[in-house]
């Protein structure tokens, strides 16, 4: 593979840009079809749950799988699989008319992991120190997306139905494809990856590889705090879109509007707020101050009554949930070879996933037994939980990871 120029990295970055925030807003058109659709169909929240379980599941299975993949035999071949797979996934969504279909249609999502190919790609484009603050601008995207997917999936279901918007969706994933196989290269590893393809095609299916990722040095202890500081606000953030339909009575397009809010918010908290914080503290305080501040912010949702204050509590709790999330995909891509960062950013899609796994099960029960501010409680306990405990760590390492 010929040595990328400046020029090309910063070229590849942008197209990468783009097609991330394309993919969000597939996706938060799709956020903005389905559980209309499945209350259509007769869904109640606890088979609701059951849906987002199964996409849980699907995308836990292929999370690391993909990851892997994409180390070994590069971003374009990986995005390539992810797009189509993403037409397909919209085209049967769109001929989604019984509980039958609606789940089977879940089935390409297995293939669908657009966002760690992106993150792959700048992990391996941009240089250390300044990982986070490009993983960030990833989280702009996001923000663009979630502005312009809930407002356009609003819109385009209200006025036109959800078939004609699923239709709309596909024929973005096709555009995707487009950009990947026009400007994405085959490889972006600063190494050939193409000499040990033979050798390593038989780990892309290895468990083996998930096992050495864990036991790198600080891998396991982030992902343990990942996963269990990240439960609470994933289980609220999976049963969303029930509690704005049945707590907050919003209508499709309604709702639309409060998830472009939202992600304006984001929008500021990644483009003009995380970069800077990453040049002048350590990636240790700024995770601490996230999980702190998470505590806080489950503690504010308990006690929220209504939309209006919901808005409130929309901006610390996108900062911290934001600045969580970098942080930590950017700690362990730093604590693996460049060779692996594929493979890392899988399993950190993994944690997302394994959230959607168990988080529609348990919150459709929290939910139904205990009602909305159940799950703020419980965000507060173990985030500060965690805080307090990693706190203490700390205290009495104070000279470790001082290069974080």
């Amino acid at each position: 593979m010929e040595p990328l120029t400046a020029a090309k990295i910063q070229k590849i970055l942008y197209i990468t840009y783009i097609f991330t925030a394309l993919d969000i807003t597939l996706l938060f058109v799709q956020f903005s079809i389905t559980p209309y659709l499945a209350r259509r169909l007769g869904f109640d929240t606890l088979w609701f749950g059951y849906l987002q379980t199964t996409v849980g599941v699907i995308q836990l299975l292929g999370g690391p799988v993909f990851g892997r993949f994409a180390d070994v035999f590069g971003a374009r071949t990986a995005l390539s699989i992810s797009s189509m797979a993403s037409v397909v996934y919209f085209l049967l969504l769109a001929s989604a008319d019984s509980t039958i279909l609606l789940f089977l249609h879940k089935l390409p999502a297995v293939f669908m992991h657009a966002l760690p190919g992106a993150q792959m790609i700048v992990a391996d484009l941009s240089a250390s120190e300044k990982r986070a603050e490009a993983l960030a601008k990833l989280g702009l995207c996001f923000g663009i997306g979630m502005i312009t997917g809930s407002s356009l999936g609003g819109t385009l279901s209200t006025r036109y139905g959800e078939k004609f918007a699923a239709y709309v969706a596909a024929g973005g994933s096709l555009i995707n494809l487009l950009l990947v196989l026009k400007f994405i290269p085959k490889h972006t590893k600063k190494h050939n990856a193409k000499d040990n393809n033979r050798k390593e095609v038989g780990s892309v299916f290895s468990l083996e590889e998930i096992v050495r990722m864990m036991k790198f040095p600080g891998v396991a202890k982030t992902f343990t705090v990942k996963i269990i500081s990240g439960l609470p606000s994933g289980v609220f953030q999976v049963m969303f879109s029930i509690i704005a339909i049945n707590f907050f009575q919003l209508k499709a397009e309604q709702n639309g509007y409060l998830m472009a809010y939202i992600g304006v918010v984001q929008m500021v908290i990644q483009g003009a707020v995380i970069g800077r914080l990453t040049s002048k503290y350590p990636e240790n305080s700024l995770l601490l101050l996230s999980i702190g501040l998470s505590s806080f912010v489950g503690l504010a949702q308990a006690l929220i009554a209504n939309v209006f204050q919901f808005c409130f509590v929309v901006v610390p709790m996108m900062f911290s949930l934001s600045v969580f999330n970098v942080i930590t995909d950017s700690m362990l891509t730093k604590s693996v070879p460049a060779s692996d960062t594929g493979t890392m950013l899988g399993l950190c899609a993994s944690v997302q996933s394994l959230l959607r796994t168990i988080g529609p099960t348990i919150g459709g029960f929290l939910y139904e037994t205990y009602g909305v501010a159940s799950f703020g409680y419980i965000q507060f306990t173990i985030n500060a939980t965690v805080f307090s405990l990693l706190f203490m760590s700390r205290r009495k390492t104070p000279k470790t990871n001082e290069h974080c």
